[in-house]
């Protein structure tokens, strides 16, 4: 018999137990950590809600070999407790976090760098094989992080939702200096908001009808936030930029009112992003786009380099990552202070924090 751990395992929407499943053991290539703090993200959320969306159910995902039940979290940070003999980045006892991509380093995309699109692309947390609502994980030690002295775990467990935000930006082609809208003051959305400000954006503009989150959207730094049942969104951007419209818009909400906000918002040859995960389908007149030359990115993840940056963003104190953490709980409580809380209570959170050990 092998050591056991607690861990959350993902059964179905509204099905996470919290069971005693097997200690894992250490590959080639890969470190055992032991996780400190694990956020919980919107797509464990959904997956909660309404899952499977990432998550392999009923057939096995192609590189985990896994399916349901898998183990949850994706955004974590720990301790590095083990590892191969083949590893010589790391050590026993470094402070890390996690990359959490599960990509197969060998089709085209993942041969250019871009291992974020990879054509079998899975999430640790979400793939199975491994996550961070666990006592521990192991994980290949190239996605893995060190953390300067001065970052701590629960800030390293907040590094994955900057990353997504980062990257958006740089997807973007953000230059300092410009303009932007953002779309949604959830956690990727205030994500975005903190690195605009990070990036030197002259102006940010958060569109939010929530008063918990617009309150956020200006502690977090947006310099207006704007409610569409209050205000006419676009009119309001229009007189703050003298009617040229904003440099880029972020569409962090997954609802079609926001990505059309974020479309009419952007200045003609404007870039919009697209962050959000869709349950459903958009309709859109290209017209919007044929006739004003602006363009729509999408954006998933990160790829190489984001998360070393942001760990230099959060060390020298251009983002301030633990302003993000609304709350802190046990695993036992996961599901009714963690899921429960955030299906009832979401607009009063950002980040709710899970302690595994």
């Amino acid at each position: 018999m092998g050591k056991k751990m607690k861990a959350a395992l993902w059964y179905g929407p509204k099905d996470i137990r919290i069971e005693d499943v097997d200690v894992p053991k250490v590959k080639s290539g890969q470190v055992k950590i032991k996780v400190e703090w694990c956020g919980i993200c919107g797509s464990d959320l959904h997956e909660y809600m309404v899952g499977p969306i990432f998550i392999p159910y009923k057939q096995k995902h192609p590189l985990t070999k896994m399916e349901a039940p898998i183990i949850m979290g994706h955004e974590f940070a720990g301790e590095v407790v083990e590892k191969a003999d083949d590893v010589s980045n790391l050590e026993v006892g470094d402070k890390v976090t996690l990359e959490p991509i599960v990509a197969c380093g060998e089709c085209p995309n993942c041969q250019k760098g871009y291992y974020n699109i990879c054509e079998s692309l899975g999430f640790h947390g979400l793939a199975g094989g491994g996550g961070g609502l666990a006592e521990y994980t192991t994980f290949p030690a190239e996605f893995v992080h060190k953390l300067p002295d001065g970052v701590s775990t629960k800030e390293g467990a907040l590094i994955e939702p900057i990353a997504v935000a980062v990257h958006s930006l740089r997807r973007a082609d953000f230059l300092q200096g410009e303009t932007a809208i953002v779309t949604g003051a959830g956690p990727i959305g205030l994500s975005t908001i903190l690195s605009l400000k990070a990036a030197g954006a002259q102006q940010v503009i958060s569109v939010e009808i929530a008063d918990a989150r617009k309150k956020f959207a200006l502690e977090f730094g947006a310099d207006h936030v704007l409610d569409p049942n209050e205000v006419d969104v676009i009119e309001e951007v229009n007189k703050l930029t003298d009617n040229k419209g904003v440099d880029v818009g972020f569409e962090t909400t997954g609802v079609q009112a926001g990505f059309e906000t974020a479309v009419a918002a952007t200045a003609r040859r404007g870039r919009i992003v697209v962050t959000s995960i869709w349950e459903e389908a958009v309709e859109f007149n290209l017209n919007n786009l044929v006739l004003t030359e602006k363009e729509i990115k999408g954006t998933i993840a990160y790829s190489k380099g984001v998360f070393p940056a942001v760990i230099s963003l959060i060390k020298d104190g251009r983002i301030k990552a633990s302003k993000m953490i609304t709350e802190e709980i046990k695993l036992s409580d996961l599901v009714d202070k963690g899921f429960e809380e955030l299906m009832g209570h979401k607009d009063k959170h950002v980040k709710i924090i899970v302690k595994p050990s």
